[in-house]
């Protein structure tokens, strides 16, 4: 009786070793790729653990009561870092106040502008899309059941009215073009106008969006000078389509 050829061979153990391959592959990338960790609630004094000065432990960081574990970022985060006063806290407010000492590192948001907390919650959602959630943090937004508070709740829906508003500012902003401006350490600053005149205007909805009012350069055509609210830049004339300031 005749061997089984060499050829045959191979093919056969090359068909066994793909069918075991088949088999395993599911198992070896699971062993290698774990999953996210399930979220967990945190009380103050368990996030305070994860700041960083325990280089055995990862370095978590809390923005409106959502905590995120920002170990790649150590060289930021962790010790000496320029983010480092983030770690271990929810400072929420510091994300557009700028204040990273004593009472700056608060996660309250009292009488912040919607475009201010609109901000926060975009930073947010930024820690969303980089790092890895981790859990959430008990207290101002969010109970001891996990379940959003009515706080969370006001500061989303005031981020939302101050993005519908921001829109709409944009729209009513487009109906009269704004200003060219140039600059020069010799000559100072100049506003100016190709078509129409260079009127300083309220900007419609800044008081609602900020909590602060601010005026823009707008150029309006000559029938619409007489409408109330346009300031003539000091030292230009009524006519006058540019303005040096």
């Amino acid at each position: 009786m005749k061997g089984i050829s060499p050829f045959v061979g191979i093919a056969i153990t090359i068909a066994l070793i793909s069918l075991l391959f088949t088999f395993l592959y599911p198992l070896l990338y699971h062993h290698h790729s774990p999953s996210p960790p399930t979220p967990r609630l945190f009380t103050v004094e368990d996030l305070a653990i994860y700041n960083g000065t325990d280089n055995s432990l990862p370095i978590f960081l809390g923005i409106l009561g959502s905590v995120f574990d920002v170990t790649k970022g150590k060289s930021h985060y962790g010790q000496g870092g320029g983010y480092n006063h983030f770690a271990g806290r929810d400072a929420s407010r510091a994300f557009v106040s700028g204040n990273f000492t004593g009472d700056g590192l608060t996660d309250s948001l009292a009488e912040l502008s919607s475009t201010e907390v609109k901000s926060i919650v975009e930073w947010r959602d930024f820690y969303n899309r980089t790092y890895i959630y981790v859990g959430k943090l008990v207290g101002r937004y969010y109970n001891s059941e996990g379940n959003p508070t009515k706080y969370l709740k006001g500061v989303e829906a005031k981020a939302k009215r101050g993005a519908q508003l921001m829109e709409k500012q944009k729209i009513e902003e487009a109906k009269v073009p704004g200003c060219n401006s140039r600059w020069s350490q010799d000559e100072g600053s100049e506003v100016w106008c190709d078509n129409g005149y260079p009127r300083l205007v309220q900007r419609p909805l800044e008081i609602a969006l900020t909590g602060k009012m601010s005026k823009r350069c707008a150029c309006y055509s000559e029938i619409d000078l007489d409408q109330p609210g346009l300031e003539v830049y000091e030292g230009c004339g009524f006519l006058s389509k540019s303005c040096r300031l």
